[in-house]
């Protein structure tokens, strides 16, 4: 999956989904937003937590704003600009715009390479049930 996402992938749909949840999802990535289903989305923690040395400090990192980290690190735990703003306080557009220059800074084409870079960097960690946490 990694590799997908490093190879231009936008989204990740489990197998069996419904009719009306694929055209959703086509709209979404047509629409320039990346989409993970749940199921991949635990794949995907799953795989970091099978390479617990995979964590590398990007050097783009250091270009980031505190908050832009900060919502790196949301978006690695697979929040929505809404819940992104609903956390920090702020508008969803305005978590939009975080998630947008932090993109632009990492040379991320979408959410789901955010994702891997939040986890790779070790910005968002899996932790024993397989769910990301922040680090200390």
């Amino acid at each position: 999956m990694v590799q997908a996402i490093r190879a231009g992938a936008s989204g990740f749909l489990s197998k069996g989904v419904e009719p009306d949840e694929l055209l959703s999802a086509i709209r979404i990535v047509a629409g320039g937003d990346a989409l993970l289903s749940p199921k991949a989305t635990r794949s995907l923690i799953e795989q970091f937590a099978s390479e617990p040395g995979s964590y590398v400090e990007p050097e783009a990192l250091k270009f980031l704003t505190a908050r832009e980290r900060e919502v790196v690190t949301l978006v690695g735990e697979g929040l929505s600009n809404e819940a992104i703003g609903e956390r920090l306080f702020v508008s969803p557009l305005t978590a939009k715009t975080h998630v947008n220059r932090a993109m632009m800074k990492l040379d991320a084409r979408d959410r789901a390479q955010l994702v891997v870079v939040a986890y790779q960097s070790g910005l968002v960690r899996v932790s024993g049930n397989g769910a990301g946490s922040t680090p200390e």
